[in-house]
This record gives C-alpha cells, structure tokens and sequence, in this order.
C-alpha cells in the first residue's frame, strides 16, 4: 500500500509503481492529459520550506515525519522501501530540495513534488517523466509537458513493462540502480559475482548471455562479472558446466551490482578432460592460456591408473617433459626451473613423485589448474616461461563427505568436513605408495633391484565469514623415498602452507591479503662397504607476503593493483660422516640469503564490443644479502682460478648486489564475430633463480642457485599471435597461435663441471642466450558421445654460449638445440560415451626424439686412448610414441547408496613400443657401444576403484 499521512488525500495517478517507469491503468490519451498538466502542480522553484533537524542514525521513516511537521507538505510511499534506511546528518535552514536530495542520495529513492496540492511523491527506482519519447503516438512530435525540462530526446524512452508478462518466476525481477534525471544513458554497467550457494565457491566461467542478443561475458576466477546492458527491461541467461541453468529479469535504472547465487547441476554431463568455458577461449584478451578440471581428467587414461593433471598438461601443445620419467615440464622451449607451480599461491617446488610418473597432488582434492604460458597476469613473476596455477577444493559445508580410490601402486583418500553448517570446512587429503613390484618390472636392471615409496598429505580450511569476507588456509606436505642402489637411500620432500583473506572493500573493489611459505629439500644416505658412510642434505625456503587489489573503475575499466615481498633462505648442500668410522670430513656451504620484492599496477581496458587490451606494468627488484663471501674476477676473463681479483666478505643481512627492472604486461583481443578473435600479447620478465644440473632431465639432487655478484639474473621476452574459432553451438574450438621468445643469461655447464658443495659455482657454470619459437594448434570437441582434443605444436628450443674464450664457448659459439629441443609433438586424446555408465578412452602421442650429444670417433695421445664427441645436442635418440586404451564404467547412479563408484581399466603403452629414456656409451674390447634405457618397454596394465560418498 501507498503511505500518506492524511487520510483526506488520496494518492495522485502520476505515481509511478515500484519496478519501473511504468505507468498503469491510464491509457495514451489520460497520460497526455496528466502530463500537460503536470506543470500546473509541480514547480521546484515556487517551493520556500527550509528545514532544520539533527539526525544520528535515525530511521529514515522519522526524518519524513518530522520533515512534514516542519512543513505543509505529505509524504507518499510504500513502507517497504523505507524499511531499514537510516539518517545521519544535520540541516539548518536548508531549502526542502537540498534537504530530500541529501536524506536519499545514497539509496534506491527519488522523489516528485507537486507544490499546489503539497505533495511529495517517492519513487523507487524511477522517476516521473514530464516528457513523452519521440515517436511515442506513431509520429515524429515531442509532447513536452514542461519547456524548460531537461532535452531527454537523445535519453531512453520510459520502459512499459506488463508485471503479468511472465506468470512463473524463480526470482523476483531486480531492479539496478535508481535513475538519475540529470544523467540518463543509453546504457548502464551491470557488475557482480556468481557464487556456489552450496559450498560458497566463487564460479569461474560462468557463461552470461543477454537474451536476445549475442552479447556475452564469462565470470572471472573470482567469480566477478561485468556487462554493459541496454537501459530498461533486461533478461540474463546464466549457465555453466555442473551449474543449474537459469534466467534473471533485471530492470537497469542505473550502474548496479547482482550477485548471481547459483545452485549445483544434477545432470549427468558428457564432457570430459579439459574443460574452458564455451566462450571464454575467445572473449578473453589471454593468450596461451590453458584450464584443466581435474574432475574431468579422470577419462584420460594414464600410466597405472593415476589421475593427473600434469600429465594431462604434456597433452596440450606448447608443454612437454625432457623424456618418459623426466621431472619437470618443458614450456614454450623453456626450461624446467622457469616454471612458478603454485598451490593455493603458495610455490611448490617439485610438484612430481616417483621420477616424475606420478604428480604429488591429491586429485580427489585438486581443484584444477590454470596454465599461463603466454600471457601472465600481473600479479605473477620471478619466471620466464609459465605459471601453474593450481587450486584446492573447498570442502563440503553441509555434511560429511569424501571420495577415494585403490589401485595397482596408490592408494588416496579425501575427507570433506563441515565445521559451521553453509560456512566452514575443511578438507582433509592422505595418500601413499607402495611402488617397490613396479621397479622390479622395469627394463633396467639396477631400478629392478630397487624400492621406492611415496606419500603426501594436504590439509584445507575454508570460513565464509561473511558476503564480505572469506579466508583460506592450506598446509601440505610430500616425501619421496627411494634406493636406486643398495648403498643409497635418496629423499626429497615438499613442504608449504599459505593464508589467504579474501575481503570485499566495496561494490567496486576486491582485495586479497595472502601470507605463505614453502619449502623444498633433499638428501642422500649413503650406507657402504668401506668407512664412506655419509649423509648429504640441500634446502630452499621462502616466506612471501602479497596484497592484491581489484577495482571496478567504470564500465570501461578495470584495474589490478598490488604488491608482494619475498625471503629467500637457501642451504646450498652440506655432508657430514655417518657414524665414528667414516672417513668423510664434513663440508657445508654458507647458506645464501635474498630479497625479492614487486609492485604491479594494470588496466584491463575495454574500448567497444569488439577491443579490449590488457595493460600494465610490474617492477621487479631483488637483492643477494650476506652473510656470503663473494670472489671477484678480472672484467673480460674467464671465471676460474686463474682470474681471481679479491675475496669479499659480507656481513649478515649486507647487500651483496641489486637486480631489477620494469616487466611489460600487454595483450589485446579483436572479436570479428562473437565465435571468431584474433589476440596478441607482448611481455618480459626477470627470474632471480636458477638450477644447477649437468643431467638431461631434472633430477632431486638438482639445486636452486639464487643471483648474487657473478651470476646475473635471466631475463626474457615472449610475443605471441593466436586465432581462434568457435563453431557449431561452441561444440568445436579451433585455435593457432605463434610465439617468440628470447632469453638472456640462461645457466647451462662447463664440461665435466662440479656442482655440488661447491663453494664457487660460478667458476663452473656459462651464462648465454637463448630463443624459442614456435606454432600451437588446438582443435577440441566438447560434447557428444565422441569428444576430445587434437594438438599439435612445432617448436625449436636454442641457445647459444659465445665467448672469446674456449673454455666459456660451446659449440664454436653457434646456436644448438636444448636437451628438450623437440621439433614435433602430436597429442590426440579421445573419450567414446556409449551410456551414461560406459566409455572408452585412447591416448596417442607422438614426439621427435630429444637430442643428444654422441662420440664420433677414437684418438690415441700419449700412449692413451680418447674419444671424440660430436657438437653438443647434434643428434636424436629414436623418436617416441605410445598409445594407451582405458575403459571407464561408472556405477549405477541410484541416489541412496552408500557411495558411488568408478572403475578405470587401463592399458599403458599397448603397442609395447620401447621408447627410449636415455642413450648411453659404454667401452666393450676397445669398441664404443650404444645402449638406451626405457622406463615402460612392454604393456602396464592396471585397474583403479574410485569411489564417492
């Protein structure tokens, strides 16, 4: 009901109802008729009232009545509007206007007043037109009811919107801001953020259409949204994969915020592996940017069963590993230290086990990741080829839940708690190896006498504090165990916990405040014959800060601002004796210490429809600190003994030496239709850190060297240029992209270099250039009982080590290919539905063969035998393929069950293909043999149950 404080008026026909502008019950001839009479009742100029009054906090319903106390006028409203609305401010003699301006301002309320009859109308939303729109009665003419109103010819016209147009609704229609007579538009912006009303989860990739039209966006990885919607009567078509689909009716009166709460889908869903929102490969202005689920990844099949994400990275173009059992991925041509792994934005530093077959993430509590191998964004540095971003589950809020499987090598199992009903969990991971019949299968004799175990563990809390707060915390930790010979135990172990307060400043701006700290380390226990008994240990560890800012500009702008510290503290290796008969004499190497520090500032920039670009900037800084001592070496000459200058000895918490510099951050995407863009992006980027290795693949005695006087910090430089292509309903996503990169001051070895406990690396190690190039193709069927992806990627990784000096030089000075150098890579996934229960899956890759350096010939000096080696990396080990076959039957999907399950059969490499991992020389009679050695030479079958509850 309408409120008005006389019982002798009755409500004037000119109010408008509260969802619109429109105006019921009067047809086009009586609305002609009000309007032009609406000047004889309604003048703001003839009004002289003041009003005076102080107000704390006070109703908003109290300030109208003592405003109609002070005066002659009545007030007419719904109480509802009015409901909750409080006052705090004070007038003096302040004109009725002012006063009425002042009291709504900051709510969803305008007014109207009719001087004459003194009253004063509120509207929700809306206002009163006084001025019907051009072409109103089918002709040109303005009906003007007052000609000193505001020219609203070019403003929207009043939305007439009939309440009985749709009977059945989900939700009540929104109404978007209030309309601002001196400022109407054409257009209003519509921001928000989809959340799970389930678990409280921010819903990345929301796919948000408006109906009728082909404008669409998609939900970030906050879950925030923004869409440029016309003024008036909107509908929104929401969907998402394993989320309800729904429609929202919204009126836009202005710019507004609609938090969109979404329910989980129930239906069963035919798509499968990586999974990207259907729109978002082309709208977003990211290049070289990957998604995978790892709930969808279960189809793949993989070696033994595991399900995993990393594995199923190597099947996207652009990634690869050095060779079969090889730690560590190879991205766009980098290195394997050049990629920053992230769990819940905390680095993990060896994120495999088990030689890099198995990843050391729990799926059942992984989330998925987010693969930046082009484009980064802003708020990531410190590497120069990619980011992997991996996230954790939020734990079930509602009841207890988990899910686990059994198979041929693991064993896992999650556990979802809830701690406060809709608000907090945790989520609770373990799982273990028993690996060692596996070795004893292996086509290499000395891993056939082998064991090897492995376990991880991760811990989760997630509290929903409030719509305005959120915090996260993580802690896990992974230990691999394994005796490649009797004498010798080798371990390593992955620790790292991070806090993460999510906080929702205003409607326009989300920040986050993360705290976090990881640890890497290995040893080795050697236990022999004689009195060599040692044991060796190595250990980096770092402690970041990091404060991230996002705010709403306007609907052409969005800026990404932060900052992030980190402390570096790395044990470069020490080894001690093991027990009172070793000989071994003790060494430790004095622990390095550094500061790394960036301030990020970025626009996410949207010009029209068609252009939005992607531009910011981020300074890097670090610095070596002591306690250290440091060699200098003559300028010009090699860094050996010979070449010393001085010795300096820094203090602890000294500065050693200063890097940084600004990193470029740009891309940019055309859309020519809404299923067809072309992106391109340009960035550089600094990496303070290294890895010490003579070995062809990464290994867990590799260490991190961090920059200090005589190592310099790498730098390098990525373009890239892509197409990409939506057809038939987004069912198929085609997509090329080019890319370039250079780099700088990459570390590779002096032959025969000593790495380890050694005091003086640098003497040991070449810093050169570095270029990769390439050409990534992706063509992926979503949906269907067929689906799956097809990739391709030609690539060539370099580098080059020049010097005036032979010792610094290698290979004469020239470009030679990488150790991962792999021209070809051919990846084809696949998954047939034949029901809902029932599928097949097959897995075929194909790769050139790595390079490898070879002995070319014998010479004798000096009464001695020697042998002559090619160029480094001149030629290739026989190329690799595998294909594997898996079939996935699902149990039954009866909703009262005790827990559902899953079974995956699986056969790994069934051609029985004997890919080569390494080739080697050996010296039999005087004669140089070659010998390779394979990881999987014969088919590994294996059955895993998985099961939910």
């Amino acid at each position: 009901m309408i409120n008005h404080r006389n019982n002798d008026c009755k409500p004037h026909a000119i109010i408008t109802q509260n969802l619109s502008f429109r105006i019921l019950k009067l047809n086009a001839n009586l609305l002609l008729i009000l309007l032009l009479l609406a000047p004889l009742f309604y003048s703001h100029a003839q009004d002289l009232s003041t009003i005076s009054g102080q107000y704390a906090a006070a109703p908003l319903e109290e300030v109208i009545l003592d405003i109609e106390k002070q005066t002659d006028y009545k007030f007419y409203f719904l109480d509802s509007w009015t409901r909750g609305i409080t006052v705090s401010s004070s007038y003096k003699n302040e004109s009725l206007n002012s006063v009425l301006q002042s009291i709504l301002d900051n709510t969803t309320l305008n007014y109207y007043i009719l001087t004459s009859s003194k009253r004063i109308i509120l509207l929700e939303n809306t206002i009163v037109y006084d001025e019907l729109p051009k072409g109103f009665f089918g002709n040109e003419e303005i009906v003007s009811a007052n000609s000193n109103s505001q020219d609203r010819n070019n403003a929207p016209p009043p939305t007439f919107y009939n309440t009985t147009k749709r009977t059945k609704r989900e939700y009540d229609v929104a109404k978007i801001g209030k309309s601002d007579p001196n400022n109407l538009q054409e257009t209003y912006l519509l921001t928000g953020r989809a959340i799970n009303s389930k678990t409280g989860d921010p819903i990345q990739d929301l796919a948000i259409r408006v109906k009728g039209t082909n404008q669409i966006t998609v939900t970030d990885v906050t879950g925030n949204y923004k869409l440029e919607l016309p003024a008036g009567y909107n509908i929104l078509s929401v969907r998402a994969m394993g989320i309800e689909s729904t429609e929202r009716e919204l009126i836009m009166f202005n710019n507004g915020n609609l938090d969109l709460l979404m329910e989980e889908g129930l239906q069963q869903l035919d798509e499968v592996v990586v999974e990207a929102d259907a729109f978002k490969n082309v709208e977003e202005a990211i290049t070289g940017s990957e998604q995978i689920d790892s709930e969808n990844s279960k189809n793949i099949p993989l070696v033994l069963g595991e399900r995993d994400i990393l594995q199923v990275a190597k099947a996207l173009p652009g990634i690869s590993s050095a060779g079969e059992g090889a730690m560590g991925l190879n991205v766009r041509g980098g290195k394997t230290d050049q990629n920053l792994v992230l769990l819940d934005d905390a680095v993990i530093y060896n994120p495999q086990h088990f030689f890099g077959i198995f990843q050391a993430l729990n799926p059942f509590t992984t989330k998925g990741v987010d693969i930046y191998k082009g484009a980064i964004p802003m708020e990531f540095g410190g590497r120069l080829s990619s980011v992997f971003d991996i996230r954790t589950k939020n734990g079930n809020e509602e009841k207890v839940s988990g899910e686990g499987s059994i198979g041929p090598v693991t064993a896992n199992l999650a556990l979802e708690i809830p701690l406060e009903k809709d608000k907090s969990s945790l989520i609770v991971g373990a799982r273990g190896a028993y690996a060692d019949w596996i070795l004893r299968s292996l086509d290499d004799e000395a891993l056939s006498n082998s064991n090897a175990s492995f376990f991880d563990g991760i811990l989760k809390y997630h509290n929903k504090i409030n719509e305005k707060n959120e915090v996260k915390a993580t802690a896990y930790y992974s230990r691999d165990a394994f005796s490649i010979t009797s004498d010798s135990l080798y371990n390593y172990d992955n620790r790292l916990f991070s806090v993460r307060w999510d906080h929702r400043i205003n409607d326009k701006t989300n920040s986050a405040l993360i705290v976090d700290n990881s640890n890497y380390g290995f040893g080795i226990d050697f236990d022999g014959e004689t009195n060599t008994d040692f044991n060796l240990d190595y250990s980096i560890n770092e402690t970041e800060l990091k404060y991230k800012l996002r705010t709403l500009l306007n609907d052409k702008n969005t800026l990404d601002y932060g900052g992030s510290a980190k402390y570096y503290s790395v044990n470069p290796g020490s080894i001690e004796p093991d027990g009172d008969q070793s000989d071994v004499n003790s060494q430790f190497i004095d622990n390095e210490q550094a500061i790394e520090g960036a301030l990020y500032v970025g626009d996410e920039i949207t010009f029209n429809d068609k252009l939005s670009v992607n531009l910011g900037v981020r300074y890097a800084f670090f610095a070596a600190m002591g306690k250290s001592t440091q060699r200098t070496y003559e300028n010009g000459m090699p860094k050996n003994e010979s070449t010393v200058q001085d010795t300096i000895s820094y203090s602890s918490g000294e500065n050693i030496k200063t890097y940084g510099g600004p990193e470029l951050r740009l891309s940019t995407r055309y859309l020519f239709t809404p299923d067809f863009s072309v992106k391109a992006s340009l960035n550089n980027s600094y990496q303070f850190l290294h890895t010490l290795s003579n070995n062809t693949t990464v290994s867990p005695i590799d260490t991190w060297k961090l920059s200090d006087l005589n190592i310099e910090p790498q730098k390098g430089y990525q373009a890239s240029l892509g197409f990409y292509k939506n057809f038939k309903e987004n069912e198929y996503e085609v997509s090329v992209e080019a890319y370039y990169k250079k780099m700088e001051n990459v570390l590779d070895f002096k032959t025969g270099a000593n790495l380890f406990l050694n005091e003086n690396v640098e003497t040991q190690v070449l810093q050169g250039d570095g270029k990769a190039y390439g050409v990534e193709f992706l063509l992926k069927k979503k949906s269907g009982q067929l689906n799956g992806w097809l990739s391709y990627t030609y690539s060539r990784s370099l580098y080059r080590f020049d010097s005036e000096f032979s010792e610094e030089r290698i290979n004469n000075g020239e470009f030679f290919p990488s150790n991962f150098d792999k021209p070809h890579d051919v990846s084809v996934i696949t998954n047939y539905r034949f029901t809902k229960r029932y599928s097949i899956s097959a897995n075929f890759v194909y790769q050139t063969g790595r390079p490898i350096t070879y002995p070319i010939g014998t010479f004798r000096f000096n009464n001695s035998d020697f042998v002559a080696f090619s160029e480094r990396n001149e030629f290739r080990i026989p190329d690799f393929y595998r294909l594997d076959l898996g079939l996935n039957i699902e149990g039954n999907h009866k909703k009262k069950k005790l827990a559902h399950s899953f079974v995956t059969i699986s056969v790994y490499n069934v051609l029985g293909r004997n890919n080569p991992y390494s080739v080697f020389f050996v010296t039999d009679d005087g004669e140089v043999k070659a010998l390779q050695s394979s990881i999987f030479s014969i088919p590994i079958p294996s059955i895993t149950y998985n099961f939910k509850f």
